[in-house]
């Protein structure tokens, strides 16, 4: 399959610092080199912009708001390699806490949709919720690209069916997620395990992108409707690329009618 005859989907991943220069180089280097392959869409990890190992003031306080200079940089960078990037941010409150938010540049350097994380990591021995507020439920922010109706969910909510199946019932055919899914027992068999049942489930393409140890797992991966991963990278830093296709979306549907046959539907909590 030729870059011509499919979306060049690519998953960057690397080990975000508590600086944001730092961290924006990363991300230009990662986006040039997946540009340079064929890439039309490039998913970077969840807390992309500045992340501590452990959550707290320090991250808070270097929150900004989806308009400052951490976005402002980062959109400049789509517009100027002609890409849509997708990469987690701190997003600022007024109430001491902040937003774990995605944020997804078009090509034109444009902001075209944003995602707060709805589920909160309090678990595994975590409480992420001591610092970071939830997402409202609100009405999914999707996107274009190529043919494909793009959504956006991050890392836990890979454990809750509901996020992707809400993206799908707006009508996202590729479902992406940024992620920082922390290193521990069976945690990469679980990462792996539920970003294919999400695919599978709901026939559609997703392109998982974590950070790297020492804190979280790498193993990002690009998965089609079928559950066949169809790109992926070990614990290293650096970026894969998979090509997605219209027709082999549309073909698994035909044969895998599920969405059709379901007989329940998502209700708000």
């Amino acid at each position: 399959m030729t870059a011509g005859a499919a979306l060049g989907v690519a998953v960057g991943q690397f080990a975000p610092v508590a600086d944001v220069a730092a961290n924006l180089a990363q991300i230009e280097r990662l986006a040039q080199l997946a540009v340079a392959r064929g890439a039309k869409l490039v998913v970077l990890p969840e807390y992309a912009m500045f992340f501590t190992p452990e959550l707290g003031r320090e991250m808070a306080e270097a929150a900004e708001p989806v308009d400052g200079a951490f976005v402002g940089a980062f959109s400049a960078l789509a517009g100027q390699l002609g890409v849509h990037l997708v990469a987690g941010m701190l997003e600022r409150r007024d109430d001491g806490r902040f937003s774990n938010t995605l944020v997804a540049a078009d090509a034109d350097g444009a902001v075209v949709a944003r995602y707060r994380k709805q589920h909160l990591y309090d678990a595994f021995g975590q409480r992420e919720s001591e610092h970071v507020a939830a997402g409202e439920l609100a009405a999914p922010e999707l996107f274009e690209l190529d043919g494909f109706t793009v959504g956006m969910q991050t890392c836990y909510d890979l454990r809750f069916p509901e996020v992707t199946r809400t993206l799908v019932d707006a009508g996202a055919e590729l479902v992406l997620v940024p992620a920082e899914w922390v290193r521990g027992p069976l945690k990469e068999h679980h990462w792996r395990t539920l970003a294919t049942a999400r695919a599978i489930e709901n026939t559609v393409y997703l392109a998982a992108a974590d950070q790297t140890p020492p804190v979280a797992v790498g193993a990002s991966l690009v998965v089609d409707p079928m559950g066949v991963e169809i790109a992926g990278l070990g614990e290293e830093a650096g970026v894969a690329i998979a090509w997605l296709e219209r027709d082999r979306l549309d073909r698994v549907r035909r044969v895998n009618p599920a969405l059709e046959l379901r007989r329940y539907r998502v209700v708000p909590r």
